[in-house]
């Protein structure tokens, strides 16, 4: 399987797992970049990368940063196959103050997916379940 990458930033680490155990690879900040109160901003992480078409990339949030109150905002992100820009992550700041995100920082993970193609067939109604059409805590709090 082709799994490639070019580095942008070439004083960068590469993504990697940091245990034998992680699912993920940890990103890094390629800019400095302020976040104010409510902000959301796209920061890049200085590389690009290819993969099979039967693969995605997820970003995901980092824990150390959430405590913190800065999420991704679209979590978790999803690179198709096809992608050939730089990865950038979208964060926003939910704390109450203006925090700072310096360069060579790890602002995400990237957890690399295989995924199967379906095809949907239209129907005029779907068999029944115990669920049902329940949802939102439907199955308890």
């Amino acid at each position: 399987m082709q799994f490639k990458i070019v580095r942008i930033a070439k004083d960068l680490p590469l993504p990697e797992y940091m245990t034998d155990s992680a699912a993920g690879m940890d990103l890094y900040a390629a800019t400095e970049t302020e976040l104010a109160p409510g902000q959301i901003t796209a920061v890049p992480t200085g590389i690009k990368i290819s993969m099979p078409s039967e693969y995605e990339a997820q970003i995901r949030p980092r824990s150390s940063l959430a405590l913190n109150g800065i999420l991704l905002a679209n979590s978790p992100g999803t690179i198709d196959a096809d992608y050939r820009g730089e990865i950038k992550v979208i964060l926003i700041n939910l704390s109450s103050k203006t925090l700072m995100i310096d360069r060579g920082v790890r602002i995400a993970q990237m957890v690399i997916n295989r995924i199967e193609r379906v095809k949907f067939e239209e129907a005029y109604e779907l068999d029944d379940t115990v669920r049902g059409e329940g949802g939102f805590g439907s199955t308890g709090v």
